[in-house]
């Protein structure tokens, strides 16, 4: 499959979980990927080189922090300056903290609004100029089950999530007549190192194995009591991609195991 070849994705915080099976999904259908995260970005960068090889695709890395606009500026001008640009922008870091709203801490209110948000605004509005020269742009925001819905203790998540699926519908009506599409996908639980961590304290806090620790975080929300996979992600970000959806704007695409037909 190559029905990406010739374009440049990037995609905030793929160095693992969500953002990294997005992206390699993407190099599969050839395109470019220029990769951003914390941590050691070697071994992604290897994996997703890996999946593009046999079609030639390029893979690029840049630490941007996303809560600094002008690190974020930098990111985008390194895509412009060493990939031409970027065609397929997804917006997907994020960073969660739980805690009922009287004992949130105002920083890590700012740093979530901040990194979940406020980011995706940033690289939108240096994107879009490029894509509307191109006629033709995706633009995928990574939102959450939590932009459709809401749980207690997580007013800041909740809050980014939300507007991050009203800005995906704003940003969708003001490119409507163009080649560009922007959308929002919307997964529930998905079994990323940071659902893992959730799991394992929740067994050693409840004194249960671990497998049941993950069925009844399951229960909770998730009619499926199956988890959604970076793949299952990835494969949906291709066809948002695709030209059967091109006519496909502002929407927020839930894969979350029937999280929110309840």
């Amino acid at each position: 499959m190559s029905s990406l070849k010739g374009k440049t994705a990037l995609v905030t915080g793929s160095t693992s979980g969500i953002g990294l099976g997005i992206a390699l999904e993407l190099a599969k259908q050839g395109a470019n990927l220029v990769l951003n995260g914390f941590g050691d970005a070697s071994a992604p960068q290897a994996e997703v080189s890996a999946a593009g090889a046999e079609l030639g695709i390029k893979v690029g890395y840049h630490g941007a922090d996303m809560s600094k606009p002008e690190q974020i500026e930098a990111m985008m001008a390194y895509a412009a300056a060493e990939f031409g640009g970027v065609d397929i922008l997804v917006n997907n870091a994020g960073i969660q903290h739980v805690a009922n709203v009287e004992d949130f801490p105002a920083a890590k209110w700012d740093a979530i609004i901040a990194i979940n948000l406020s980011s995706a605004f940033h690289t939108t509005r240096l994107a879009i100029p490029a894509m509307r020269q191109k006629n033709w742009g995706r633009i995928l925001n990574i939102a959450s089950a939590h932009g459709l819905v809401a749980s207690a203790g997580k007013s800041a998540y909740v809050a980014s999530k939300h507007g991050i699926v009203g800005f995906t519908k704003a940003v969708a009506l003001e490119t409507a007549t163009s080649g560009i599409t922007v959308n929002a996908i919307c997964p529930g639980w998905v079994l990323t190192p940071l659902v893992q961590k959730q799991i394992d304290d929740r067994a050693t806090r409840e004194g249960i194995p671990v497998a049941q620790a993950e069925k009844e975080l399951l229960g909770e929300k998730q009619p499926s009591l199956q988890f959604t996979t970076p793949a299952q992600l990835g494969e949906l970000a291709v066809f948002l991609c695709s030209a059967a959806a091109a006519n496909i704007k502002g929407q927020a695409w839930a894969m979350d195991g029937g999280w929110t037909a309840q």
